[in-house]
């Protein structure tokens, strides 16, 4: 499994999901907004009123950090 998940600075949920997959040592690329992409760059990809985090896992859009754990949770990695 790969994950991606587009963050921004000073996002507890962004900070939650990163934990929640190093704790499961489960890698992934951070991308960061105004690091790695722009506002208007995320607003395109996401639509207008996207919220952070976004995660993908092998480039499915899993959504946010509850999603994600809640698929986690589905598959038994949680």
């Amino acid at each position: 499994m790969t994950f991606t998940i587009y963050t921004r600075n000073g996002c507890g949920y962004c900070e939650q999901i990163k934990a929640v997959l190093l704790n499961l040592n489960l890698s992934f690329t951070e991308q960061r907004l105004d690091a790695d992409f722009s506002r208007e760059q995320f607003t395109e990809q996401f639509g207008y009123g996207a919220t952070f985090p976004r995660v993908f896992m092998d480039g499915r859009l899993l959504g946010g950090c509850n999603e994600t754990i809640t698929y986690l949770r589905n598959q038994g990695l949680v």
